[in-house]
């Protein structure tokens, strides 16, 4: 299968190399899957020059987007966006304990994702880039979190 798409990013200390290969699917066993999907993955330590701790990575996905609704250079932005959702997500996971969290009837566990997406918006849009100690910061002065809303 040839190449059909490679990107280049830097950033955090690193650039990274993408090289994708898109086959057209009608017989997998994931239903409605029309799309499968590998992205080679290369990153290099900008200061060192040496590949680092992941090294290679090859990822596999499978999309039930056809051909003509996502190309091979659309493909992995999709893909990258997916995970700035997983972001969220796993931010939600660690620093506020979501599934751990025991509430699991009526409107309380959309009630509490929806505090927990606040304090994260709130916390991001003052500026903090450490999720995880930005909420103990604010939790030891009562006036804290009313300034971060603007309510004090």
């Amino acid at each position: 299968m040839p190449l059909q798409g490679r990107t280049t990013d830097v950033g955090h200390g690193r650039a990274e190399i993408r090289r994708i290969m898109v086959a057209t699917v009608s017989n997998l066993l994931f239903p409605g899957a029309r799309q499968a999907v590998q992205i080679k993955r290369r990153r290099t330590d900008r200061k060192t020059g040496k590949t680092g701790k992941t090294g290679i990575k090859t990822v596999y996905a499978v999309t039930s987007l056809a051909a003509e609704q996502a190309t091979p250079d659309q493909l992995p932005i999709l893909i990258r966006d997916h995970w700035q959702v997983e972001a969220l997500h796993h931010v939600r996971d660690t620093t506020f304990a979501k599934d751990t969290s025991q509430l699991r009837t009526g409107n309380a566990p959309r009630a509490m994702a929806t505090w927990r997406n606040l304090a994260i918006g709130a916390l991001r849009l003052a500026g903090a880039t450490n999720i995880a100690a930005a909420p103990r910061y604010n939790a030891r002065n009562a006036d804290r979190p009313l300034a971060l809303l603007g309510l004090k």
